[in-house]
């Protein structure tokens, strides 16, 4: 068996998964290593990451304000 590692940019990650997930099951297992931290630094960075994909119009500080009131 061999193993590759490749990185996706987020705007064909879903057609990728997709091709990879229509593959024979017993011959393709998907091992995602996407690292995740629990400190805010971590979380800032993401939320950026979703104001410049243009999907939400609140700015990052009523984004981050948002989650403080909820989880904090």
């Amino acid at each position: 068996m061999h193993s590759i590692r490749v990185e996706i940019q987020d705007s064909v990650f879903d057609k990728v998964i997709y091709f990879l997930n229509n593959l024979p099951k017993h011959e393709v297992v998907i091992v995602e290593d996407k690292q995740v931290s629990d400190d805010w630094s971590y979380l800032e960075s993401e939320i950026d990451l979703g104001l410049n994909s243009g999907v939400s119009e609140k700015s990052h500080g009523q984004i981050v304000d948002n989650i403080k009131r909820k989880y904090a």
